[in-house]
Protein backbone atom coordinates (compact mmCIF):
# COMPACT_ATOMS: atom_id res chain seq x y z
CA UNK A 1 0.00 0.00 0.00
CA UNK A 2 1.32 3.64 -0.94
CA UNK A 3 1.98 5.60 2.01
CA UNK A 4 -0.49 8.60 1.74
CA UNK A 5 1.60 11.58 3.51
CA UNK A 6 4.76 10.03 1.09
CA UNK A 7 2.88 10.49 -1.95
CA UNK A 8 1.29 14.06 -0.99
CA UNK A 9 5.43 14.75 -0.48
CA UNK A 10 6.15 13.03 -3.47
CA UNK A 11 3.55 16.04 -5.27
CA UNK A 12 4.76 18.52 -3.84
CA UNK A 13 8.38 18.36 -4.31
CA UNK A 14 7.61 17.68 -7.64
CA UNK A 15 5.10 20.33 -8.22
CA UNK A 16 8.39 22.32 -6.07
CA UNK A 17 10.73 21.37 -8.93
CA UNK A 18 8.11 22.14 -11.89
CA UNK A 19 7.63 25.37 -10.97
CA UNK A 20 11.01 26.41 -10.38
CA UNK A 21 11.85 24.85 -14.04
CA UNK A 22 8.61 26.64 -15.87
CA UNK A 23 6.62 28.75 -13.12
CA UNK A 24 2.99 28.60 -11.99
CA UNK A 25 1.55 28.11 -15.90
CA UNK A 26 3.94 25.97 -16.58
CA UNK A 27 2.86 22.67 -15.12
CA UNK A 28 -0.17 20.86 -15.02
CA UNK A 29 -1.46 17.73 -12.79
CA UNK A 30 -0.48 15.39 -16.07
CA UNK A 31 3.18 16.33 -15.52
CA UNK A 32 2.92 15.12 -12.05
CA UNK A 33 1.29 12.63 -12.51
CA UNK A 34 3.78 11.70 -14.98
CA UNK A 35 6.96 12.28 -13.06
CA UNK A 36 5.82 11.25 -9.84
CA UNK A 37 4.05 7.86 -11.56
CA UNK A 38 0.91 7.80 -10.44
CA UNK A 39 -2.68 8.55 -11.98
CA UNK A 40 -4.43 12.38 -12.03
CA UNK A 41 -7.51 10.77 -9.93
CA UNK A 42 -5.02 10.15 -7.30
CA UNK A 43 -3.28 13.92 -7.32
CA UNK A 44 -7.46 15.10 -6.68
CA UNK A 45 -7.12 12.33 -3.96
CA UNK A 46 -4.67 14.68 -2.19
CA UNK A 47 -4.98 18.53 -3.54
CA UNK A 48 -8.25 18.73 -5.26
CA UNK A 49 -7.31 21.79 -7.37
CA UNK A 50 -3.78 23.10 -8.73
CA UNK A 51 -4.21 26.34 -6.40
CA UNK A 52 -4.67 23.90 -3.30
CA UNK A 53 -1.55 22.22 -4.40
CA UNK A 54 0.32 25.31 -4.75
CA UNK A 55 -1.13 27.44 -2.19
CA UNK A 56 -0.07 24.24 0.37
CA UNK A 57 3.45 24.01 -1.44
CA UNK A 58 3.86 27.59 -0.89
CA UNK A 59 2.70 27.39 3.10
CA UNK A 60 5.03 24.63 3.36
CA UNK A 61 8.01 26.47 2.11
CA UNK A 62 7.41 29.31 4.21
CA UNK A 63 7.48 26.82 7.13
CA UNK A 64 10.66 25.05 6.03
CA UNK A 65 12.12 28.92 5.94
CA UNK A 66 10.84 29.74 9.01
CA UNK A 67 12.54 26.37 10.81
CA UNK A 68 15.40 27.18 9.14
CA UNK A 69 15.79 30.58 10.39
CA UNK A 70 14.79 29.71 13.56
CA UNK A 71 17.36 26.85 13.67
CA UNK A 72 20.16 29.47 12.23
CA UNK A 73 18.79 31.92 14.89
CA UNK A 74 19.63 29.38 17.39
CA UNK A 75 22.75 27.90 16.23
CA UNK A 76 24.54 31.67 15.04
CA UNK A 77 23.56 34.01 17.06
CA UNK A 78 25.98 36.22 15.30
CA UNK A 79 23.59 38.90 12.57
CA UNK A 80 26.32 39.25 10.30
CA UNK A 81 27.17 35.12 10.46
CA UNK A 82 23.66 34.90 10.29
CA UNK A 83 23.50 36.69 6.88
CA UNK A 84 26.51 35.37 5.73
CA UNK A 85 25.04 31.49 6.14
CA UNK A 86 22.07 32.85 4.51
CA UNK A 87 23.70 33.91 1.33
CA UNK A 88 26.14 30.65 1.59
CA UNK A 89 23.02 28.37 1.68
CA UNK A 90 21.84 29.98 -1.47
CA UNK A 91 24.83 30.09 -3.25
CA UNK A 92 25.43 26.01 -2.47
CA UNK A 93 21.48 25.17 -3.99
CA UNK A 94 22.47 27.23 -6.57
CA UNK A 95 25.87 26.13 -7.34
CA UNK A 96 24.57 21.97 -7.10
CA UNK A 97 21.23 22.80 -8.00
CA UNK A 98 19.24 21.39 -5.52
CA UNK A 99 17.18 24.70 -5.11
CA UNK A 100 18.43 27.06 -8.00
CA UNK A 101 15.96 29.67 -7.53
CA UNK A 102 13.54 30.58 -4.79
CA UNK A 103 10.37 29.53 -5.25
CA UNK A 104 8.13 32.65 -4.00
CA UNK A 105 10.52 34.84 -5.51
CA UNK A 106 9.54 32.89 -8.84
CA UNK A 107 5.98 33.24 -8.11
CA UNK A 108 6.20 36.69 -6.99
CA UNK A 109 7.01 37.28 -10.66
CA UNK A 110 3.96 36.16 -11.61
CA UNK A 111 1.85 37.73 -8.73
CA UNK A 112 -0.41 39.59 -11.29
CA UNK A 113 -1.64 35.93 -12.95
CA UNK A 114 -1.58 33.69 -9.67
CA UNK A 115 -4.90 33.01 -7.79
CA UNK A 116 -5.74 35.15 -4.79
CA UNK A 117 -5.07 32.17 -2.80
CA UNK A 118 -1.77 31.39 -3.69
CA UNK A 119 -0.76 35.29 -4.25
CA UNK A 120 -1.88 35.55 -0.54
CA UNK A 121 0.55 32.78 0.28
CA UNK A 122 3.56 34.43 -1.44
CA UNK A 123 3.26 37.35 -0.03
CA UNK A 124 2.70 36.17 3.69
CA UNK A 125 6.41 34.83 2.71
CA UNK A 126 7.77 37.88 1.53
CA UNK A 127 6.30 39.47 5.21
CA UNK A 128 8.04 36.85 7.06
CA UNK A 129 11.56 37.10 5.08
CA UNK A 130 11.39 40.52 5.48
CA UNK A 131 10.37 40.52 9.13
CA UNK A 132 13.54 38.06 10.00
CA UNK A 133 16.03 40.00 7.86
CA UNK A 134 14.85 43.55 9.60
CA UNK A 135 15.39 41.78 13.10
CA UNK A 136 18.48 40.85 12.22
CA UNK A 137 19.76 44.36 10.80
CA UNK A 138 18.64 45.78 13.65
CA UNK A 139 19.92 43.45 16.05
CA UNK A 140 23.62 43.68 13.86
CA UNK A 141 23.45 47.35 14.21
CA UNK A 142 22.84 47.74 17.75
CA UNK A 143 25.71 45.41 18.56
CA UNK A 144 27.98 46.83 15.93
CA UNK A 145 28.12 43.87 13.61
CA UNK A 146 26.24 45.90 10.57
CA UNK A 147 27.11 49.00 9.01
CA UNK A 148 23.84 49.42 7.89
CA UNK A 149 23.15 53.47 6.18
CA UNK A 150 19.51 53.27 6.66
CA UNK A 151 16.61 52.11 8.42
CA UNK A 152 17.11 48.31 9.23
CA UNK A 153 13.49 47.29 7.28
CA UNK A 154 14.84 49.59 4.49
CA UNK A 155 18.38 47.65 4.43
CA UNK A 156 15.87 43.84 4.70
CA UNK A 157 14.54 44.83 1.63
CA UNK A 158 17.05 45.89 -0.03
CA UNK A 159 18.92 42.45 0.88
CA UNK A 160 15.87 40.46 0.06
CA UNK A 161 16.09 41.83 -3.49
CA UNK A 162 19.61 41.68 -4.12
CA UNK A 163 19.39 38.14 -3.15
CA UNK A 164 16.35 37.31 -5.14
CA UNK A 165 18.15 39.16 -8.19
CA UNK A 166 21.25 37.88 -8.12
CA UNK A 167 19.19 34.45 -8.24
CA UNK A 168 17.61 35.63 -11.45
CA UNK A 169 20.78 36.96 -12.98
CA UNK A 170 22.91 33.62 -12.24
CA UNK A 171 19.88 31.44 -14.07
CA UNK A 172 20.22 34.40 -16.78
CA UNK A 173 23.65 33.95 -17.62
CA UNK A 174 23.73 30.19 -16.35
CA UNK A 175 26.09 30.87 -14.29
CA UNK A 176 25.56 29.80 -10.44
CA UNK A 177 28.54 32.07 -9.68
CA UNK A 178 26.92 35.00 -10.49
CA UNK A 179 25.23 34.49 -7.55
CA UNK A 180 28.33 35.01 -5.56
CA UNK A 181 30.10 37.99 -7.83
CA UNK A 182 26.51 40.00 -6.78
CA UNK A 183 26.28 38.73 -3.33
CA UNK A 184 29.96 39.70 -2.17
CA UNK A 185 30.18 43.33 -2.38
CA UNK A 186 26.64 43.44 -0.29
CA UNK A 187 28.11 41.81 2.46
CA UNK A 188 31.22 43.38 2.06
CA UNK A 189 29.37 46.46 2.63
CA UNK A 190 27.17 45.07 5.25
CA UNK A 191 30.48 44.24 7.35
CA UNK A 192 31.97 47.46 6.94
CA UNK A 193 34.67 46.60 4.53
CA UNK A 194 33.70 48.21 1.55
Amino acid sequence: MTNVSSTADDILACARTLIIAGGYNGFSYADVAEVVGIRKPSIHHHFASKVDLVRTLVARYREEAQAGLAALERNIPDAREQLENYVAYWEACITDATAPFCVCALLASELPILPEEVALEVRAHFRFLASWLTSVMERGKRKGRLKISGPARVEAEGFMATIHGAMLSARAYGDPKMFGVITAPLLERLSGKH
